[in-house]
C-alpha cells in the first residue's frame, strides 16, 4: 500500500511501497523508477545506538570506531552528542537498599562533583542516582523522595559514615558498611601498626565479619578502659602552649567505633541487609575505568555516559533471550 508522505530517495516520485524489513530497519519500494532503499532516519538512529554502546560498554575510543565505522572525527562526535539515553523503568518494590556515593576530578582544588547512586544489590539494579558538587542529606532526601513517590517501601539502607545520609532516611533502619568501618580503623592504625595498642585494635576491627554485636561491644568496652589513659594522654607545646592527643589518629579510630557500633550489626537482625556496599564499590570501579578510557570529556559528557551505565545496572547491556 503506497504512504503518501514518504518519496524515493531517487526520482522524488511517491509511488513507494514497503517492502519488508532488512536489519531491523524499514526498506522501500519505488513503483515509478524500481529503486530500492532503506529508512535513511531510522539508519542513522541504529547506527547512533550502536556506536554509542560501543563507546560505553565496549570501551571504544573515537579513534577505534573511525577504525570501525569508516567515518571521520567530527561525525562521530555528532552522533554521539545526539545519543538521547533511555528513560528508566520502574518496578517498585519493597527494597534493601545499597547507597554511596562517588568523586570525579579534583577534590582537592575544589574541582570535584560526584554521582551518588541508590542500588537494589539482589537485583542488581540502580533505582535512583543524581549528581552533586558534594554528598549532601539533600542529594540522599531527594533519592528517598523520589523512589517513595513511585511506590518503593524502602526496608533499610547500608552506606557509609556520612552522617547526612543516615539522617535522610530515618527512621528506617541503617547498617554501617563493615568495609568502610575497617578502613576507617585502619586510618588511625595503619595495615602495620607498630604500637601493641594499634595491633590490637586492628585485631578487633578485624573480627567485625565473624562476631555478634554482644561480643564486640564488650571486647571494645574492655579496650577502652584499659587503653584509655593512653588514647587522652597530650603534649603541650612550649612556644604556643597549645595542646593536642598524642596518639590522634588511634583516638579517633576508637571514637568511629564506639560513634558507629548502634549501626554495625543491623544486618543480623535481618539476613536481606547487606552488611557492606560492595554491589556499589565494584560497580564504582568499573565506571572508573570507562570515564579514564574517555579523557578530556566534559562534565556535561561524562553525566551522559554515567546515566547509561546507571541505566543498564551492570556495565555489559543485558542480552536478550535467544541471542
Amino acid at each position: 500500500m503506497s504512504t503518501k508522505t514518504k518519496k524515493c530517495l531517487l526520482c522524488k516520485g511517491e509511488s513507494v511501497v514497503k517492502r519488508g524489513i532488512q536489519d531491523g530497519l524499514q526498506i522501500y519500494w519505488c513503483r515509478g523508477c524500481n529503486h530500492r532503499f532503506r529508512n535513511e532516519r531510522k539508519k542513522k538512529d541504529h547506527i547512533i545506538d550502536d556506536m554509542w554502546n560501543m563507546y560505553v560498554f565496549r570501551k571504544q575510543t573515537i579513534r577505534e570506531l573511525r577504525e570501525i565505522y569508516h567515518i571521520d572525527k567530527k561525525t562521530i562526535v555528532s552522533y554521539l552528542n545526539q545519543y538521547i539515553p533511555k528513560k528508566k523503568v520502574h518496578n517498585p518494590r519493597p527494597v534493601n537498599l545499597v547507597a554511596d556515593g562517588t568523586y570525579f576530578g579534583t577534590r582537592k582544588n575544589r574541582m570535584s562533583w560526584c554521582i551518588v547512586v541508590f542500588r537494589d544489590p539482589k537485583e542488581k539494579e540502580n533505582l535512583w542516582w543524581g549528581y552533586g558538587e558534594a554528598e549532601t542529606e539533600s542529594i540522599y532526601r531527594e533519592g528517598r523522595m523520589y523512589l517513595e513517590s513511585l511506590g518503593y517501601t524502602i526496608l533499610s539502607v547500608t552506606g557509609d559514615g556520612f552522617g547526612g545520609l543516615r539522617s535522610s532516611f530515618l527512621p528506617i533502619p541503617f547498617q554501617m558498611c563493615l568495609i568502610h568501618m575497617y578502613r576507617l580503623v585502619v586510618r588511625g592504625t595503619t595495615n602495620k601498626p607498630k604500637l601493641l595498642q594499634g595491633q590490637i585494635l586492628l585485631a578487633l576491627a578485624r573480627t567485625l565479619f565473624d562476631t555478634t554485636e554482644e561480643i564486640f561491644r564488650e571486647r571494645l568496652q574492655k579496650y577502652i578502659e584499659q587503653y584509655r589513659d593512653f588514647l587522652n594522654e597530650k603534649t603541650k607545646s612550649e612556644l604556643t602552649g597549645d595542646t593536642w592527643y598524642v596518639h590522634d589518629d588511634l583516638r579517633r579510630a576508637v571514637l568511629s567505633l564506639h560513634r558507629f557500633l548502634p549501626y554495625l550489626f543491623t544486618y543480623k537482625k535481618d539476613i536481606r541487609i547487606p552488611s557492606t556496599t560492595n554491589s556499589l564499590e565494584g560497580h564504582f570501579r568499573h565506571v572508573k575505568e570507562i570515564i579514564a578510557i574517555h579523557g578530556g570529556m566534559s562534565r556535561i559528557q561524562k553525566e551522559r555516559v554515567l546515566d547509561s551505565i546507571m541505566l543498564e545496572g551492570s556495565i555489559v547491556p543485558k542480552k536478550k533471550k535467544g541471542i
